[in-house]
Parts: C-alpha cells; structure tokens; sequence
C-alpha cells in the first residue's frame, strides 16, 4: 500500500509518536510525507520515507497529484483545527480529491489508529483490486 504522512507543525510529535507505535505495520509499505514530517519520522524510526516539499511548498499538492491519479492508499493527515494554515487552499484540494478517489483519509490520531488497525488486520484489500484494474493496466 502507498501510504502518506502530513502534520501541521503543532502536530508533528504526535505524528511521530504514531507512526513509532505502529512502525511494524508501516514498515512493509511504501511511504510518502511532506517534507519535514518525513524527516522527523525518519530521525525516529527505522522507515524510508519519499519526502515531498514541505506543505506551504507545494508538498500537498504533489500528495493530491498522487491522490488524482489514484496512486495513493491511505493518508494521515494531523492538521491543527486551531491554527489557520497559509496554504488553506491546497489543504482542502487534497481532502476533496481523497472524497473524489475514495482514498481513505484521517485527520486525527484517533481515526488513524482505526484506519492502521485495519490495514494491519488485511482490510485494504480492496485497494489492491484498484490497483489491477485501472484503465491501461494489462490483468
């Protein structure tokens, strides 16, 4: 599965406190985040990462390019509900393409861990079909 890591700044230790709890589940799967919340989380963990730009650079949108293209299986995304973002716009760009895609998306730790659980216990399954039978893809 491609997986995505997003945190606003504020969120950031909890993003890497998570993803600590559950490296074992993530270290099987192919991982993306913006820039520095990559970073952090590679300084802590044993995970390669593929890092995009940070966030206000760009780095949302080359996620929701991943996002558009049906590419990517799951996204955590910690933001900070309290703390007004400079680039709003592509923050709710990519949570919109997550609801076009079908891309299962958190934006708290608490839906995260459902989420991980799952993909832990096999139920993205589903996503592997996506995979197989997108247009152009020989089955």
């Amino acid at each position: 599965m491609n997986i995505a890591f997003i945190a606003h700044d504020r969120k950031k230790e909890e993003m890497v406190n998570f993803v600590i709890a559950y490296e074992n589940v993530f270290e099987d799967h192919k991982l993306y985040s913006t820039g520095t919340t990559g970073t952090r989380i590679m300084e802590q963990t044993k995970l390669s990462i593929h890092r995009f730009a940070s966030g206000p650079l760009g780095g949302d949108q080359q996620i929701g390019a991943l996002v558009a293209d049906n590419e990517m299986d799951l996204i955590i995304f910690l933001r900070d509900p309290l703390m007004a973002q400079p680039h709003e716009p592509d923050i709710n760009a990519l949570l919109r393409l997550c609801d076009v895609q079908g891309i299962p998306l958190a934006t708290n730790v608490a839906t995260a861990e459902i989420l991980v659980k799952a993909l832990d216990r096999g139920d993205f399954a589903w996503r592997e079909l996506v995979h197989k039978y997108k247009p152009g893809v020989d089955s």
